[in-house]
């Protein structure tokens, strides 16, 4: 995937930011140290193991049994979402096979996660957490609009995962890290999949883009404000999650075809809805 050159990440991270940060709820979170970089997780730091969360506290257990589900569910959604895109463009239903068993795969490791710190996933919260994204997928999927399916799957949910897992890893457990690291890299070929079909068809598709945008990002932004205090527990910063979300995407939305004014538009009108 190609990357924005660092005025052009700049210049949406400071039309978005201040909205966002206004609009999400409000708490404490704990200042990490970093030095250096997760091997094979460029841009990740690095963290001392004194700075990492108590595991075993039952506040943490508590706070990871919604997070973790949040993931696992979003891998089951992304299964879900890729096998659904292959009735949309059968010609790529191989493919998009071949992403969903991957999605499965990532679930199960996650799974085994939770499992190593003897925590229950809370499975309902996470399935209601989804459900604007997921209604608006289905909804797109019953009226054949790919171009908005891969969006919501191949973009939105996809910089939403590898924001949250490079934020995760320096402070994740042993075992989850190495899980994690794993999984981040497969997201980004999820997320290149979309890119580089809606780059292929972006004329035809700019229009339905742009409505897509406008109809699903808010949810992002709600998503973010939903699990900004659990993530805090977990010593995950809400700002960096933020910004690393709004990279992957403005990456995305730049390389398929819009200028840096355009994503800063589309941005800006989508997060105040």
């Amino acid at each position: 995937m190609a990357q924005c050159d660092y005025s052009s990440r700049q210049t949406l991270i400071a039309v978005v930011m201040p909205t966002l940060e206004s609009l999400t709820t409000s708490g404490s979170t704990t200042d990490v140290e970093t030095n250096g970089a997760v091997s094979g997780v460029p841009g990740t730091p690095a963290m001392s193991d004194e700075a990492l969360p108590d595991f075993t506290s039952a506040t943490y257990k508590d706070a990871y049994s919604r997070i973790n589900a949040i993931v696992i569910e979003g891998e089951q959604e992304a299964h879900d979402n890729y096998i659904s895109l292959g009735t949309l463009i059968p010609d790529q239903a191989d493919e998009l096979a071949r992403l969903a068993r991957m999605e499965l795969k990532h679930l199960k490791g996650f799974t085994a996660c939770a499992a190593n710190l003897g925590v229950d996933a809370d499975m309902p919260f996470a399935r209601e957490f989804f459900t604007p994204l997921r209604d608006n997928f289905q909804s797109a999927l019953g009226e054949g609009k790919v171009v908005t399916c891969l969006l919501i799957q191949s973009l939105l949910i996809e910089a939403f995962a590898i924001a949250a897992y490079h934020i995760y890893i320096p402070v994740a457990d042993p075992f989850a890290r190495r899980i994690t690291e794993a999984v981040v890299k497969d997201e980004y070929t999820h997320l290149n999949y979309g890119q580089e079909w809606l780059k292929a068809n972006f004329e035809a598709s700019r229009v339905e883009l742009e409505q897509a945008n406008r109809d699903n990002l808010p949810h992002v932004r709600r998503m973010l404000e939903g699990v900004a205090a659990d993530a805090a527990v977990l010593q995950m910063e809400k700002e960096d999650l933020i910004e690393d979300f709004l990279i992957a995407y403005q990456e995305a939305l730049t390389e398929i075809g819009f200028s840096t004014r355009e994503i800063a538009r589309m941005a800006a009108a989508a997060l105040v809805g």
